[in-house]
């Protein structure tokens, strides 16, 4: 069996995601969560064998951006233009 990168929630030994040799990736946070070093553990598993588990570094979930603007359009003004978007 090949060597892979197994997440755990902090005091877990159940691994919630498990990825390949280098990466693994933890989903269904909300964005803008913030996740305080150690909530999340990482542990190299081989077949029956697994290291030590290791805290992941805090992060913060980030938050997309804004869908960008759709059916703009501007009508001139004696000053300048309104500009408005749908």
């Amino acid at each position: 069996m090949a060597k892979v990168l197994n997440v755990y929630a902090k005091g877990n030994d159940v691994p919630i995601a498990t990825g390949d040799a280098t990466s693994v990736t933890i989903t269904g946070l909300a964005a803008g969560t913030v996740v305080a070093t150690g909530d999340y553990q990482v542990a190299y598993v081989d077949g029956d064998q697994s290291s030590d588990k290791v805290d992941v570094p805090g992060f913060t979930v980030l938050v997309a951006n804004p869908t960008n603007p759709a059916d703009v359009k501007s009508t001139a003004t004696t000053d300048g233009a309104q500009v408005t978007a749908g």
